[in-house]
């Protein structure tokens, strides 16, 4: 029933009608209405993180893990502008958040009063949509349109300015609508005749490949399982992107790994020789598609996809498909099955023969090490120590996000948070503290390197208030790793600002913070140190030193297509080039 109360406190009632049981932030005086309302309810926790950055990545952790909305809180000037670096990563990756900003009274917009900045305005690029409430009248609809927003179509983020004045002044709260009533109503259904066309052409494939991506996993469950259902019974491999690790197990007979740059050999070698390649739920990005003139260059092409805006953006497609990845692929799997489940077996066959011969080149090899952990090493005895736990993987940015990707194995969607299209350093480790708020007895790592993780290491106060035990593992390998790889490879071995010259005693940086610090060095020492990690109660801080010049391979160089890779020296045989890699 709708009844009066403050702006403030309709922000709290929306979000507790909403089904929000966390919120991250920061307070400062534009806010305060809405933290006061905050301390007199117990229904909503609200977790105090150090740097409004950390709030928004912290919230599409938890959005990733849990497949809800995340909600931020942060107050107006610096507090909206210390928030868009998250709203843009959100936005890149399709990750449903609601940041809520304070604002100078309405009356005080366009002074330059203190703290005052154009939130609206500096944020319309990184928001899917985005609000200034200029009525306590209409905050309730607002509020309820921006999670309508946020999760209908392409979820993504969006931000709800509230003035100060907005907050204290009384209006009527109404309850939330029902779906049905908010003109924003993105179609789910796919075009049947489409759906048939590109069944027919399955039916007929020679050499099909599955290319799936994040929006696969922002379906939902079912889009997973009608994903594993089709590729078990058509028997074609199946590819993905960074974000869309989990949605096919890892550890499935069709899976290829995944593609791309830094993306396994068998899986950029079928995407270029394919016949019939069917992108779900990705958005062909330039990570994935090398040179564009040269990606998939004999295939068919369909593309499933909720955002329409996706499709024919970047690579023309034969078979553009608008609708929810869960219910196009129910209906893509029903014409199937109702036209008699027909597919050339005996091709398939063929094809699966060159795929094997394609993995023989082992593209992940290294040259292992009896004195110097090599990262790669890490992070296989990582994935063998925690193989069937409870565990949630957040990741930095740089090399050790690309050796995570390719070394931990993901069966489930929900697993794997990491910052793809923007490329995020300092995501992982706020991410983490909202995973591991999201799942309190569940196992939570962040990969990090030692770069990245300084960028938001504040977050460890976070971690220690709350009784967040997430651990940090952190490839210490005192570079910048992936940009010193591509000053050796493409810039002539220039390191410009390139080596971390002053580092923090890692271990003694966790005992300042009251947590646990572990230094290892020996690949000897290395499972006994993992399990301590592990076993340990509270928050931990990994420093595994690494070999300082290990590089990431396989790798597509800039403007190359997907045939031509360049492999570690370990993985096959030929003339070694710069930074022990061979073309292939």
């Amino acid at each position: 029933m709708a009844r009066q109360m403050s702006g403030a406190k309709m922000v709290v009632q929306a979000l507790r009608d909403q089904g929000v049981d966390t919120v991250f932030g920061y307070p400062g005086g534009a806010v305060l209405p809405i933290y006061d309302e905050i301390f007199q309810q117990n229904d909503i926790r609200h977790i105090l993180v150090r740097h409004e950055q950390a709030a928004v990545h912290a919230a599409e952790g938890y959005a990733r893990s849990t497949g809800k909305p995340g909600v931020a809180l942060v107050t107006s000037g610096p507090g909206a502008t210390n928030a868009v670096t998250g709203l843009t990563d959100a936005l890149m990756d399709s990750i449903p958040l609601i940041v809520l900003s304070g604002q100078v009274p309405t009356f005080m917009i366009g002074t330059d009063g203190f703290q005052e900045a154009d939130t609206v305005g500096i944020t319309r690029p990184c928001t899917k949509h985005n609000w200034l409430v200029q009525d306590t009248e209409d905050l309730p609809r607002l509020l309820h349109a921006a999670f309508h927003v946020a999760t209908s179509g392409r979820p993504g983020p969006v931000l709800v300015d509230i003035p100060k004045d907005v907050q204290f002044a009384t209006g009527t709260y109404t309850p939330k609508p029902k779906a049905s009533e908010f003109r924003y109503q993105p179609p789910v259904k796919g075009d049947m005749e489409e759906i048939t066309e590109l069944v027919a052409a399955l039916e007929t494939a020679k050499k099909p490949v599955f290319y799936t991506g994040g929006g696969v996993i922002n379906s939902g469950p079912a889009a997973s399982q009608l994903l594993r259902e089709l590729v078990e019974a058509t028997g074609a491999p199946i590819t993905s992107t960074l974000m869309g690790l989990g949605a096919y197990p890892a550890s499935g007979d069709k899976w290829l790994g995944m593609l791309g740059m830094h993306g396994l050999y068998e899986a950029n070698m079928a995407m270029h020789d394919c016949d019939l390649m069917i992108c779900v739920g990705a958005r062909f990005d330039d990570r994935i598609t090398g040179r564009t003139d040269a990606f998939s260059p004999h295939s068919v092409k369909a593309h499933i996809d909720i955002d329409p805006s996706s499709i024919n953006k970047i690579i023309h497609v034969d078979f553009p498909i608008v609708g929810d990845v869960a219910h196009v692929l129910e209906d893509l799997l029903r014409v199937w099955k109702a036209r008699g489940r027909k597919m050339d077996r005996e091709a398939l066959a063929k094809w699966w023969q060159r795929i094997e011969g394609w993995k023989t080149k082992n593209c992940l090899a290294y040259r292992n090490s009896e004195t110097i952990i090599k990262p790669q090493y890490a992070l296989e005895r990582l994935e063998a120590l925690t193989k069937g736990m409870d565990r949630y993987i957040t990741t930095e940015v740089g090399q050790h996000q690309m050796w995570a990707a390719q070394f931990l194995h993901f069966d489930d969607p929900n697993r794997w948070m990491t910052s793809g299209g923007l490329g995020t350093m300092g995501y992982g480790f706020p991410a983490s503290v909202g995973v591991q708020q999201a799942h309190p007895g569940a196992l939570v790592i962040n990969v990090a390197g030692e770069a990245s993780w300084l960028m938001n290491m504040q977050e460890m106060g976070t971690a220690m208030q709350y009784g967040l035990p997430v651990k940090q593992f952190i490839l210490n390998n005192e570079r910048l790793g992936m940009v010193r790889q591509w000053q050796q490879l493409l810039h002539g071995e220039r390191y410009s600002s390139s080596w971390s010259e002053s580092l923090p005693d890692f271990v003694k940086l966790a005992e300042a913070f009251g947590a646990k610090g572990i230094q290892c060095s020996d690949p000897a020492d290395l499972d006994d140190a993992i399990m301590e990690m592990i076993n340990y109660d509270g928050p931990v801080i990994f420093d595994c030193l690494v070999e300082k010049h290990e590089n990431c391979f396989p790798m597509i160089p800039s403007g190359k297509a997907h045939n031509e890779m360049l492999l570690g020296d370990a993985s096959t045989e030929g003339a070694i080039q710069a930074g022990g890699a061979v073309l292939v």
